[in-house]
């Protein structure tokens, strides 16, 4: 398994070149606590010159292991750009390496509120009940967190909204 994905550009044919591998996972190098991968970004890609600008379609995937935004369990689900085209300036001739661009199109797929039942083995996704304690009826047995009547944050906007009435 390659660690980075370089494009000669040298020895790119003019009509194009096919490229398919995997890259390790830490390549993404995302911070604790944020979702990680649970294997190597897998790519097949044709790349392609047009005067300073190479472009690379394709597909591209990687699994990863989410926290579902619901039931707070993690759950894996593969994150599939099945039609990736990713456009690159060229700086300078040579080797190119693209590999940030595609780990780069790779985050912008993940889902925006993950859940377990979307993963690669759905799971029942579920509220705990006892998360639901507020909606409950007081005779449910639930304890509810305290309400409060009336934010007195709010009077200070009032007495403006009252200035602004006046002559």
């Amino acid at each position: 398994m390659k660690k980075r994905l370089i494009v000669d550009l040298a020895s790119l044919p003019e009509s194009g070149k096919r490229f398919v591998g995997e890259l390790p996972p830490e390549i993404f190098d995302l911070p604790a606590g944020d979702a990680q991968p649970a294997g190597p970004l897998g790519y097949e890609l044709w790349v392609q010159r047009f005067g300073s600008e190479l472009l690379l379609t394709g597909w591209l995937t990687a699994p990863f292991e989410f926290t579902c935004v619901r039931t707070l369990h993690p759950f894996i689900q593969t994150v599939q750009v099945e039609q990736a085209a990713i456009s690159l300036e060229i700086a300078q001739e040579g080797d190119l390496d693209v590999t940030e661009a595609l780990r780069e199109e790779v985050l912008i797929h993940f889902p925006v509120d993950p859940k377990c039942e979307d993963g690669d083995i759905p799971q029942a996704c579920e509220i705990d009940s006892r998360y639901l304690a507020v909606d409950k009826a007081a005779e449910s047995g639930q304890e509810t967190r305290p309400r409060v009547e009336g934010d007195d944050r709010w009077s200070a906007l009032d007495i403006l909204k009252n200035l602004k009435d006046q002559p």
